[in-house]
């Protein structure tokens, strides 16, 4: 598309592909299924228009970027370490996100994991759901909505891919874009199935036989299994994130969904998208709005009026510059009788821990080693103390100050 760039940048050890225009603050614009960049093309546009650097990547597993093998790589650590991968690429320090469908997932999640990345998050169509520490994911689908619902059916590696390769790439497409339903997503198995997905159906208006076009022509190099993966990690996702049991997104958000999107409609998830609902999990949550008449492809549907939301919303010089003061290493609050900062470190990008490459250690620390100390005279250590270990420390009795942040006992 005419003045957008194209780059692939590597990240979190694999190639991600970028579609970006304009000069300004970064926005990050995050799709879903079965999506890739293409779906943000207004977007994209209009916010350059707008002054900013609209951002939009290929995530992981969809369009040009990598599409690892192994089912395992897309839980929700490889897909926010890919960002930050992204983010240091571009060398971009903190911006704002927009987010929607499985976006909007990852959306919510790089706030939680690295809210010191994020100004101000927009996210469409699915909200913030805290995590369930009883219950994992798929137990709980599979008791509120049986085996026929679509995430429980995308769990079998190729068994829904190759439905859908007898079907048709371009009918499955049309259907997912088009005509769900607004309420719960069923994909029976079997001639149910290709009936269902194989119906006619006459393109929206907000949707050209060229558009389509262009997502089939995608769909049919890459396929859906990157995507589909997405769903199969989401009982390891759960999981990995048990450390985040009850914690809070504490980044400035909006909420929008169609009031015909099938999550808005869908028991179980329609409860989480009130205003006071969503409040008590997204502490700095300014404004829920619900769209008449809109279905789940709301970004597309209402391409105008999505723009002016995100506009309007990451406008207030409020957004930009929230809790900038708290992440900022000079501005960690420290208590009257004690000097000593923060500890920091940059961790190596991996799998699991590639979401925390770069992130400092917040709390008020103070390390103590001795000199004799079996860990102390490993190859590395010492110099580690003496350089890597930044801040200021406090000394007192018979303790000693090595390098910058390191309290060494004699």
């Amino acid at each position: 598309m005419e003045g957008i760039e194209h780059t692939t940048v590597r990240a979190n050890g694999i190639n991600i592909h970028l579609a970006e225009k304009g000069q300004g603050p970064i926005i990050l614009l995050l799709h879903g299924f079965p999506e890739f960049w293409y779906s943000w093309r207004h977007q994209i546009h209009a916010l350059a228009s707008l002054g900013y650097r609209a951002v939009a990547p290929d995530l992981r597993g969809y369009g040009d970027s990598d599409a690892p093998a192994d089912v395992d790589s897309y839980t929700s650590f490889h897909l926010v370490g890919d960002l930050i991968g992204v983010l240091d690429a571009i060398g971009a320090d903190k911006v704002f996100v927009v987010g929607h469908d499985w976006g909007a997932f990852i959306g919510w999640n790089l706030c939680l994991f690295r809210p010191d990345r994020v100004k101000a998050l927009v996210n469409l169509s699915v909200s913030f759901s805290p995590r369930n520490a009883m219950n994992k994911p798929l137990q709980t689908f599979r008791a509120l909505y049986g085996d026929d619902y679509y995430i429980c059916r995308f769990q079998e590696p190729g068994a829904i891919e190759t439905e859908f390769a007898e079907i048709g790439i371009d009918k499955v497409l049309k259907y997912f874009l088009t005509s769900l339903p607004a309420g719960p997503l069923y994909l029976p198995k079997g001639k149910a199935l290709r009936d269902q997905l194989g119906i006619p159906i006459t393109l929206p208006s907000w949707l050209s036989e060229e558009e389509l076009n262009y997502y089939v022509t995608k769909y049919e190099n890459t396929g859906f299994t990157g995507g589909l993966n997405y769903y199969r990690n989401l009982d390891l996702s759960w999981e990995l994130t048990a450390p985040w049991t009850g914690s809070q997104v504490e980044v400035p958000a909006k909420f929008i969904v169609g009031d015909l999107d099938l999550t808005y409609n869908t028991p179980g998830f329609n409860e989480s998208m009130t205003f006071d609902e969503l409040k008590k999990h997204v502490p700095l949550l300014e404004e829920v709005v619900v769209m008449k008449g809109v279905g789940h492809f709301l970004h597309e549907e209402k391409a105008d009026e999505i723009n002016q939301h995100i506009h309007d919303f990451f406008q207030s010089p409020v957004h930009a510059s929230i809790l900038s003061s708290l992440w900022d290493l000079g501005g960690v609050p420290e208590p009257d009788n004690c000097s000593f900062k923060t500890l920091f470190f940059t961790a190596e990008a991996g799998n699991s821990t590639a979401p925390w490459s770069g992130s400092p250690i917040i709390v008020l620390s103070k390390f103590i080693m001795g000199d004799l100390d079996i860990t102390y005279n490993f190859t590395g250590i010492k110099e580690y103390i003496e350089w890597g270990v930044q801040g200021e420390c406090a000394t007192s009795g018979g303790s000693s100050c090595v390098g910058r942040g390191g309290s060494l006992s004699p």
